[in-house]
C-alpha cells in the first residue's frame, strides 16, 4: 500500500509537469498557425480564440496518452536509476508486480481519454466546422482583409480596400474589378457602406470612378473604354446561403457512426477507439522500457521509448486510414496496431524476467561469499 501511494504521487507530479510542457508547445504552434491564417484573411480574427480552445479539446486525448506514457516511464526509471529495483527483486517481487499498481493509477486517465475521444472531440470538431462555414458564408466585404486582394464568393469579382470598419459596416478607399464575358469593369472609390434594400444587400460607394472596356484589345483605341464619375454607386453583393453543417466522419457523434457503418465512419471509429487502448498498452510498455543500465546511461533507453511512441501512433493512423479507404476490415484495423504492441510488451517483459533471475543469482552469490 505504501509503495502504491508513493508510485501514484510520483506519477501524478511528473504527469503535471509533462502535460504542462506538451500543452504549452501545442498551444504555441496553434496560436502561430491560426494568427497566420487570420492575417491572410482565411480565418475570422474574432474566431481565433474559440478555434484554439476547440482544437485543444481535439488534441487532448493524444496529449494525455503521451503524458501518461512519459510519466510512467520516468517514475519507474527512477527506481532503476536509484538502485531501488535491486531491493525490489531481492524481496521476491518481479517486474510484473508493477503492472497492477500502474494500471490502477492509469484507469481514471484512460476513462477520461475515452470520454473526450468519443464525446468531446466530435463536439469540438463540429464547432470548428460551423465557425469556418459561418465565415465563408459572410458577405464579400466582410471577408476582406485590409490591404489584401480578395475574391468574391462567386469568384467573378475582386475586392481591395484600405480599411474596414465592421461595426459600422463601412469601408475606405475601395477598388473593385469584375469580369463578365470579355468585358471588364473597374471601380475606384474613396469609401462606402453596406445598405439593405429588401432582401438584397448593396455596397454603396461614394465619390469614385467606373471604367468599362474589353478584356483585351487587338488594336488599342482611346474610345474603347468608357469612364464614368459618380457621387453614389450601388454594387449588389453576392447572395449568401445559410451554412449547412458538413456531415463528415470526424464531426459525427459516436452513436451516428455506429448507426451508419460506412467505411469512412468505421475509419473514424477505429481512431477514437484506438486512443484509450493506446493509453493502456503504452503504460504497460513504459514499465520494461524504463530499464536503465548504469554503464550505458539512459539516452539509449529514451531514444527507444521515443521510437516506440512514434511507431505506435503511425500504426494507429495507418489502421484508421486503411479502414476508411476500404483496404482493411474494422476488426483488423483495430487489432493490428494493438496486437503488434501487445506482442512487443510480452517480449520485453520476458526479457526482463531473465534479467531479474540473473540479479537474484548475483545477490545470492554475493551473500554466499560474505
Amino acid at each position: 500500500m505504501l509503495f502504491e501511494k508513493s508510485l501514484r504521487r510520483d506519477i501524478t507530479n511528473l504527469a503535471g509537469v509533462v502535460f504542462a510542457s506538451l500543452f504549452a508547445i501545442f498551444l504555441t504552434t496553434s496560436v502561430i498557425r491560426l494568427l497566420g491564417r487570420a492575417a491572410g484573411g482565411k480565418v475570422d480574427t474574432a474566431s481565433v480564440l474559440p478555434l484554439i480552445a476547440y482544437s485543444s479539446v481535439v488534441a487532448l486525448p493524444a496529449l494525455m496518452v503521451l503524458t501518461l506514457y512519459v510519466a510512467v516511464l520516468l517514475a519507474v526509471g527512477r527506481g532503476w536509476r536509484d538502485s531501488e529495483m535491486v531491493l525490489w527483486f531481492s524481496s521476491g517481487r518481479s517486474l510484473g508486480a508493477w503492472i497492477g499498481p500502474v494500471l490502477r493509477m492509469a484507469a481514471p486517465w484512460v476513462i477520461l481519454i475515452g470520454l473526450i475521444s468519443f464525446v468531446g472531440a466530435p463536439w469540438a470538431n463540429r464547432q470548428m466546422t460551423e465557425l469556418r462555414q459561418r465565415f465563408d458564408s459572410r458577405e464579400d466585404v466582410s471577408q476582406i482583409a485590409p490591404g489584401r486582394f480578395r475574391e468574391s464568393v462567386a469568384a467573378a469579382r475582386v475586392f481591395f480596400v484600405e480599411s474596414v470598419d465592421e461595426a459600422r459596416g463601412t469601408v475606405g478607399n475601395v477598388f473593385v474589378a469584375s469580369r463578365k464575358g470579355d468585358a471588364v469593369t473597374v471601380i475606384a472609390s474613396a469609401g462606402g457602406r453596406i445598405e439593405q434594400n429588401g432582401s438584397d444587400r448593396f455596397l454603396v460607394l461614394e465619390k469614385g470612378r467606373r471604367y468599362d472596356g474589353p478584356l483585351s484589345l487587338s488594336q488599342p483605341s482611346p474610345t474603347a473604354y468608357r469612364v464614368l464619375e459618380f457621387e453614389r454607386y450601388g454594387l449588389r453583393l453576392d447572395p449568401t446561403e445559410p451554412p449547412t453543417p458538413e456531415r463528415i466522419a470526424r464531426n459525427l457523434e459516436t452513436s451516428e457512426l455506429l448507426q451508419d457503418p460506412t467505411r469512412w465512419n468505421l475509419g473514424e471509429l477505429t481512431w477514437r477507439l484506438g486512443l484509450p487502448l493506446a493509453a493502456v498498452w503504452m503504460v504497460l510498455l513504459a514499465i520494461p522500457l524504463s530499464y536503465v543500465n548504469p554503464r550505458t546511461g539512459r539516452a539509449g533507453n529514451l531514444i527507444l521509448a521515443l521510437l516506440a511512441c512514434i511507431v505506435y501512433f503511425n500504426l494507429l493512423t495507418l489502421g484508421s486510414v486503411w479502414v476508411a479507404q476500404g483496404k482493411s476490415s474494422f476488426a483488423l484495423g483495430v487489432l493490428l496496431p494493438h496486437g503488434v504492441f501487445a506482442l512487443g510488451v510480452a517480449w520485453l517483459f520476458s526479457q526482463h524476467l531473465r534479467l531479474e533471475s540473473f540479479l537474484r543469482w548475483l545477490l545470492r552469490h554475493s551473500r554466499a561469499r560474505r
